[in-house]
């Protein structure tokens, strides 16, 4: 019979990366059948029960409280597993040295007391406390990366609102993404200094660019995440435009880049009227049309065509992205059975996801999401469909890391995609850089070369998003994943293409403009 062992740690706060390296030392403990390392969320809890794990202990606990489990074949091993797993929390919940051994800061008062000098704080804590702790922070005068999400609308509307008035900048909730004189945020890309300078309200489409240009022989000064919902109606782009008018006086910047979904008409045209000053490329991701904008900026439709355009901007030879590809597409759709014509995209990037599904719709027509661009196009998918998912949101990560964390959560959507025999091509994204795993290629390639070895299987393109600076190694895990039968396009628009043009038996796709 198997045991169940609980250790409960009231007040401990965890990120999902400590949980993530906690959890597989207990999973690979001698024995041990289930074991996580998880924060007392709702969520956590009924994954908890589900598992068989309760008592009045759990009922009480509450989202800042540390829970390690075990399930293992006796409980010597299970009560091993948790010693493990404690020692594992250990080793990495240790702070930096902050000149005062022992102390280790438990508020934001405490933290300013041991770094007198900070002037941004980086806040992820659960949802239902972040904006209090991010208005604490301004209240200090503090400029804020908000990695939180879960945070309501009204209150980010009162945050900004307050941050205005301050002359700080609130970075999300959401924020993915920020790179701020050389210093990486959260998810964020080893590139070299330069030039650009970058607000996105959209965290790997922020990603997507700044690797571009780094590849491309550019470097960027700043990259400002704002947050998807900065550039609502609701919001109206208040940090989006005051990062435009820092850039705007930053000496060392150049070349302005922002990217976003389209925002709303009036959105639109407030952003495009805080440029004009310095040159500029805008992203519109999936824009039907083209907005008036001031001379010296260009609007794009997609991340590759931003990219591109800054390159040409600054001088700099733009790659041919799309040479070759029609014969790669060519080549590989002669072994697809006529039956497989669908695409299925399994994404880590929500913004990656979403400038796919506008690439694939333009070319085959719906694409239905857990994400949706129209009305009707939500899940579940008519049989045949194409489908494309947005791994990192709250249904996919209830209880487990972000896909960007583990990789693993992703292999048993991979199986299911080759099992269905009207799959023609799994699309994935695969990005490197400081937060995600470190070595993603090594874990995805044995599932990709299962599905590309078979016979009558469909074909797997995998994007790499990241630069040889980052600590994974682009290269090497671009080879890897070529090794393991992928096709690996150079940008993630590309990928994209490529699977359209597979999916639809039309190679030219694949070189189409983006």
């Amino acid at each position: 019979m198997s045991a169940s062992q609980l250790r409960l740690r009231p007040n401990t706060y965890v990120d999902s990366t400590r949980l993530l390296a906690a959890s597989r030392v207990m999973q690979g403990s001698a024995g041990v059948e289930w074991a996580a390392a998880l924060m007392a969320t709702p969520g956590n809890l009924e994954r908890l029960a589900e598992e068989g794990f309760g008592g009045p202990g759990l009922a009480e606990a509450r989202a800042n409280d540390l829970v390690l489990a075990v399930r293992a074949a006796s409980t010597v091993e299970a009560e091993r597993a948790l010693l493990a797993g404690e020692e594992a929390l250990g080793k990495v919940v240790e702070p930096p040295s902050t000149g005062a051994p022992g102390r280790r800061p438990r508020t934001l008062d405490d933290a300013l007391a041991l770094l007198p000098g900070a002037n941004l704080a980086l806040i992820s804590v659960p949802g239902e406390f972040a904006a209090l702790e991010a208005e604490k922070a301004l209240g200090g005068g503090l400029h804020v990366l908000l990695f939180s999400d879960n945070v309501p609308l009204e209150a980010e509307v009162e945050l900004k609102a307050r941050a205005r008035e301050r002359g700080l900048l609130v970075m999300g909730p959401g924020a993915g993404t920020a790179v701020l004189g050389g210093v990486g945020l959260g998810f964020a890309n080893v590139v070299r200094r330069g030039e650009v300078g970058v607000v996105a309200a959209a965290g790997t489409g922020a990603q997507e660019v700044m690797t571009q240009l780094h590849r491309g022989g550019l470097g960027v000064s700043h990259v400002v995440g704002v947050g998807g919902r900065d550039v609502s109606a609701q919001l109206g782009a208040p940090m989006a435009t005051a990062a435009l008018r820092a850039l705007e006086e930053d000496p060392r910047t150049r070349l302005l880049v922002l990217v976003s979904k389209p925002p709303a008409p009036e959105v639109a045209e407030r952003l495009l009227a805080e440029l004009g000053t310095k040159p500029a490329v805008v992203a519109f991701i999936g824009l039907e049309g083209s907005p008036p904008a001031p001379a010296g900026v260009q609007v794009t439709g997609s991340l590759e065509g931003a990219a591109l355009a800054a390159l040409r901007a600054l001088g700099l030879p733009a790659p041919d992205v799309a040479r070759g590809l029609a014969r790669v597409a060519e080549e590989r759709m002669g072994r697809l059975p006529p039956s497989r014509r669908a695409v299925r995209g399994l994404f880590s990037g929500g913004t990656l996801c979403y400038e796919a599904m506008v690439l694939l719709a333009a070319r085959l027509g719906p694409v239905y999401s857990n994400t949706p661009l129209r009305a009707g196009w939500g899940l579940p998918a008519p049989e045949g469909g194409h489908v494309c998912l947005d791994l990192g949101e709250e249904e996919f990560t209830r209880g487990r890391p972000h896909p960007m964390l583990d990789p693993l959560a992703r292999l048993e959507q991979i199986q299911r995609a080759a099992e269905d025999p009207a799959t023609a091509v799994i699309l994935l994204d695969v990005v490197l850089g400081h937060g995600a795993h470190p070595d993603p290629a090594e874990l995805l390639a044995p599932a990709c070369a299962e599905v590309s070895g078979r016979a009558d299987g469909p074909a797997v393109v995998a994007y790499v998003l990241g630069t040889e600076l980052d600590p994974q190694g682009y290269e090497r895990q671009r080879r890897r994943l070529e090794e393991a039968g992928c096709l690996v396009p150079p940008t993630s628009a590309r990928a994209a293409l490529l699977a359209a043009a597979l999916a639809a038996r039309r190679p030219a796709l694949a070189e189409e403009p983006a």
